[in-house]
């Protein structure tokens, strides 16, 4: 089963993409900071990431920085405000593969999350 860790500090959007993708099958774990999604993402090995840009106690830039000292063939994708355009390219330029703008089409999510997986 594939793997997905969502690392976003809105609960409401780790829930409501926790039900998206457990409904598409996949097997989901998520956390709400960076210093817990390198503990999971350590743990697990996930096959994907979904993670926010601004997050409490470490950046999700922070975190994809060291998700990729620890995997340098993570695929991980950036979600982000349309306003954080800066924060997008610099996390492309650290290695996420691609970036979702919130708020995100549900159809559109799915589509974009098995074409990472296929890479």
């Amino acid at each position: 089963m594939v793997k997905v860790l969502i690392v976003d500090d809105a609960a409401f959007l780790r829930m409501r993409l926790r039900k998206l993708l457990e409904a598409a099958g996949y097997q989901v774990s998520d956390a709400a900071d960076g210093v817990k999604a390198l503990e999971i993402y350590k743990a697990q090995m996930p096959d994907l990431v979904l993670m926010d840009v601004n997050m409490p106690n470490m950046s999700g830039l922070e975190a994809l920085q060291e998700i990729m000292k620890i995997d340098k063939n993570a695929k991980v994708v950036m979600l982000s405000n349309a306003s954080q355009q800066e924060h997008i390219l610099k996390a492309l330029e650290c290695g996420a593969k691609n970036f979702v703008v919130k708020p995100f089409d549900e159809t559109r999510m799915l589509e974009q999350i098995k074409k990472m997986l296929e890479r």
